[in-house]
C-alpha cells in the first residue's frame, strides 16, 4: 500500500488538519426534524475540476464510557430501526440544547439512559462517525465515581427508550466481543477499545479534562 506523504510524519505532526475547498453553490435538499442534507458543488484546489457531494448536516452527539470500580461499563440495549437490530450501546444522545457544553449534555445522558450520576469526568476521544457524508463529531467520555439514581428520580423514556434495559459488562467482555464482531454500535467499540487502551498506557488520569478544546465541533463546516 502507498504511503506516500507519512513516511516521515512525526508524533508531534499525527494529527487532522483543518481544510476548506472552495464551494461554488450549496443547495438544502432535505430538512429533517435532527439532519438535513445539502448538496455542495466543490471545486478542487488541485485540478480546478468542480464535483457534487451530498453532505448530511447533524448536532453532533456525546457518549459515556461509564466505568465502575470493577471496570464493568454500563451498556444499554436499544433497537435501531434503520438497521434492524437491537444493539448494544453506551449511553449516548445528540447535542441539541443551544448553548450546552459537551459534557453537561453526557451527564444529562448518563442519568437519563443509564440512570446513574458520576464524580469524575474525562475526554476518553473524540470521533467523525462518517466523514465523507456527514459532519457528526461525536466527543466520547470516561466517566467514574457512579452513582445509582435514586428509583423515584429517575427519568422516563418514550419511544425506543421506553424499552431500553441497563446492565453492566466487564470492559474486557466488551473490548473481546468488539474483536469478534459480536458488538456493532461504533460508539461502543471505539469507546471500549479507548478505554482498554487508555488503561494499559498511562492509565486514566493522563486523559483530557472533560472541558478541552473539540475543534471538529466548534468549527461547523459551512459554504
Amino acid at each position: 500500500m502507498c504511503s506516500v506523504g507519512l513516511a516521515h510524519v512525526t508524533n508531534e505532526e499525527l494529527r487532522d488538519q483543518p481544510e476548506s475547498w472552495p464551494v461554488e453553490t450549496s443547495d438544502i435538499v432535505f430538512e429533517g426534524k435532527v439532519i438535513s442534507v445539502r448538496k455542495d458543488v466543490v471545486r478542487s484546489p488541485v485540478d480546478g475540476t468542480t464535483f457534487a457531494r451530498d453532505v448530511v448536516t447533524h448536532p453532533g452527539a456525546v457518549a459515556i464510557v461509564a466505568l465502575d470500580e470493577n471496570d464493568r461499563v454500563l451498556v444499554v440495549s436499544q433497537y435501531r430501526h434503520p438497521v434492524g437490530h437491537r444493539l448494544i450501546e453506551l449511553p449516548a444522545g445528540l447535542r441539541d440544547v443551544d448553548g450546552e457544553p459537551p459534557v453537561e449534555t453526557a451527564k444529562r445522558e448518563l442519568y437519563e439512559e443509564g440512570h446513574v450520576r458520576a464524580e469524575d469526568w474525562r475526554v476518553l476521544t473524540d470521533v467523525l462517525s462518517s466523514p465523507g457524508m456527514c459532519d457528526e463529531a461525536v466527543r466520547v467520555f470516561l466517566a467514574r465515581g457512579i452513582t445509582d439514581v435514586p428509583d423515584a428520580d429517575r427519568h422516563n423514556g418514550v419511544h425506543e427508550e421506553a424499552d431500553m434495559p441497563v446492565s453492566w459488562m466487564p470492559l474486557a467482555d466488551i473490548v473481546r466481543a468488539a474483536l469478534a464482531g459480536k458488538v456493532q454500535n461504533a460508539l461502543l467499540c471505539v469507546g471500549a477499545l479507548s478505554a482498554w487502551a487508555a488503561s494499559h498506557d498511562g492509565g486514566y488520569e493522563s486523559l483530557r479534562p472533560p472541558e478541552a478544546p473539540w475543534t471538529a465541533a466548534e468549527r461547523r463546516r459551512r459554504p
